[in-house]
């Protein structure tokens, strides 16, 4: 599929993915085991989860940061940069940016992990900016400042920051995440299961980057309760998994997409015992939701640009 025409990108990827899971779900069936088995055995007891927190105004922001600890969360990640930060100017942007990351730090204290994203929406030197203004409050990671389009771009914002940098749900392939590692700059390695060749692909990214001491936090939202489950496999045997990006599953659609969604206890991933990847689908549940086309665009500058991401 990935060399036969010649064609690259998150669609190929996507397919390819969503074989690979469906083939080790079988063979786990098959061999009565479940894949994280197959896959070598366990590394840990529980897969450490990551609260995505919701977008909002400052407070609503904090306030959601203070619950995911009161739930028993030990990481939190802060979607930093909003639509309304495009048409601000550089200080009032980095302003704002700043007084968002002090908040959530008030919140939650330093005892828990806050990792910061940006969500490519920046150029290297305001991201350099920002990336030392909140130094101070010692994110877990800075995420994707600019777009994946650049390596040396991407080492430039990494070269002028103390703060471990992430990167990788738009990178796909074993190559990719090879010359982000050794020449970008990054430390936490972020690959996605769905799209970044499954099981098969994905446990040689975390290979490639434990050979180079660096930590694994794979993407996995708005994915969903069949990427959870395959993720919490992946991260039950691979040694230097640190925590898995999350969002509450317990509600519809998450909840009506498969009969079980994979059991989290006071912010940790429970890994199943049971055959295969843990989850079993539910076509009646997946009949109420039918996939609908989504508007394409995102944040404009005040001059009616598109703005970066």
């Amino acid at each position: 599929m990935y060399r036969a025409k010649s064609m690259r990108g998150g669609a190929i990827g996507g397919g390819i993915s969503a074989i690979d899971q469906a083939l080790w779900d079988i063979k786990g069936k098959y061999f009565e085991a479940p894949v994280w088995q197959l896959l070598g055995g366990k590394a840990r007891d529980a897969v450490r989860a990551m609260l995505v927190l919701p977008t909002g105004t400052l407070e609503e922001v904090a306030n959601a940061a203070a619950a995911a600890k009161a739930d028993g969360f030990t990481a939190v990640k802060c979607l930093l940069y909003q639509h309304e930060h495009a048409p601000m100017r550089h200080s009032e942007r980095i302003q704002d940016l700043v007084d968002r990351t002090a908040a959530v730090r008030d919140a939650v204290g330093w005892d828990m992990d806050v990792g910061i994203e940006i969500h490519r929406n920046m150029i290297p030197g305001e991201a350099i900016v920002l990336a030392q203004e909140i130094e101070k409050f010692r994110p877990y990671f800075f995420e994707d400042p600019v777009a994946p389009d650049s390596i040396l771009s991407f080492g430039e914002v990494s070269e002028k920051t103390r703060i471990p940098m992430a990167a990788g749900e738009r990178n796909l392939t074993i190559w990719e995440f090879r010359e982000y590692i050794e020449a970008a700059g990054v430390h936490h390695v972020r690959p996605d299961i769905g799209v970044a060749g499954g099981f098969t692909h994905c446990k040689k990214i975390c290979a490639i980057a434990e050979s180079h001491h660096q930590g694994i936090i794979p993407h996995a939202v708005p994915s969903g309760p069949v990427a959870t489950a395959a993720h919490v496999q992946l991260g039950a045997c691979v040694p230097n998994y640190e925590v898995q990006e999350h969002v509450y599953e317990e509600n519809s659609p998450y909840s009506d997409v498969v009969k079980e969604i994979i059991k989290l206890d006071s912010g940790w991933l429970q890994i199943p015992e049971v055959p295969g990847i843990g989850v079993e689908l539910d076509e009646d549940g997946i009949a109420k939701h039918p996939y609908t086309f989504g508007p394409i665009g995102g944040a404009l500058r005040d001059d009616g640009s598109v703005a970066l991401r």
